[in-house]
């Protein structure tokens, strides 16, 4: 285990290294792009908390970004707080949302509980664009645009969601080695049998679910700022959650670092894809992921970690040196 740490640590530093250097050598264009990836990646592994960890197909779960880009320009434009104020407290109310929600909603299971998150963001959506005295309904509100240039906004904004990603990565990996993460493990294989353990299931469950809207609503909050420009059916984009659930089976749900390489992975396939098959792309991306859930049924982590043993590599390593 000792060897499988320092090889992690050692492609870890190189990967985080690589990307903290990147927006100095790359265009605009590519900024943005990879921007968007570390934003999908953050979605991802924020909704591995409670459908990764718990098993709970939460796949409403794009409300709460919605609810943290509102947050944000209401109280830009009603308060003139500043954005990252907004962001945090789109966060906070978020996850106050999940909570409440969650007391009803997490008795429920399986479909059951995945149909009623879906009504939730629809519901929520149809606040929004009835409420257009507030929200601007479906013509969308404008946030105010950044007093600075626009390169040094957009090297802004990836920092900031690299700084998110990383957050979110750490508590994945907090949770995964705590007393919450086993708990929600047994959960997700036998909540039955979990409770009957003594494992208080729905404290457990609104705790999860609580912490996963609060990273997806700060990253909401991000979005808007980002984009100066926010509408109902942007922000509560089925669709959104939709990809990030495939992109976090694809990478390996449960898993810390599997749900961040599918986003990484898809979002990448898909630029290049899109780029060069401008007519057909969606055609060749979707073959493409049917061909890596044929090769990798659980996984991309499972897979390496099943054809590749980062022991083996790291003894290698060391025999080759001496």
């Amino acid at each position: 285990m000792g060897g499988q740490k320092k090889i992690l640590l050692i492609f870890g530093s190189i990967a985080v290294l690589g990307l903290i250097v990147l927006p100095f050598f790359l265009e605009g264009y590519w900024i943005r792009v990879i921007t968007s990836i570390f934003m999908y990646a953050i979605i991802t592994a924020a909704l591995n908390i409670i459908a990764g960890f718990a098993g709970y197909a939460a796949f409403g779960n794009i409300v709460f970004f919605g609810i943290g880009a509102y947050t944000t320009a209401m109280l830009m434009l009603r308060v003139g707080l500043y954005w990252w104020v907004g962001a945090i407290v789109g966060g906070v109310l978020a996850s106050i949302y999940a909570i409440l929600l969650g007391i009803p909603i997490l008795r429920l299971r399986g479909h059951y509980f995945a149909i009623a998150t879906l009504g939730i963001n629809r519901a929520t959506e149809q606040i929004a664009l009835d409420w257009g005295s507030f929200t601007g309904g479906g013509k969308g509100i404008t946030l105010p645009l950044p007093q600075m240039e626009i390169n040094t906004f957009y090297v802004m904004i990836y920092f900031i969601m690299f700084g998110l990603l990383a957050f979110t990565v750490l508590v994945n990996y907090g949770i995964a080695r705590s007393r919450l993460g086993y708990a929600l493990r047994a959960i997700r294989e036998n909540e039955g049998a979990a409770e009957a353990s003594g494992i208080f299931a729905p404290r457990c469950k609104i705790v999860a679910w609580a912490i996963s809207a609060f990273i997806t609503g700060i990253t909401g909050g991000v979005f808007a700022y980002w984009f100066s420009f926010i509408e109902p059916a942007t922000v509560f984009d089925i669709m959104i959650a939709v990809k990030a659930f495939v992109m976090m089976m694809l990478g390996g749900a449960g898993t810390v670092l599997g749900p961040v390489l599918g986003a990484f992975l898809i979002e990448l396939i898909s630029e290049t894809v899109w780029g060069k098959f401008l007519t057909v792309h969606m055609l060749i991306l979707g073959i493409i992921m049917v061909a890596i859930v044929i090769l990798m049924p659980r996984g991309i982590m499972e897979f390496f970690r099943k054809k590749f043993s980062l022991a083996a590599i790291w003894n290698n390593i060391k025999n080759q040196a001496v």
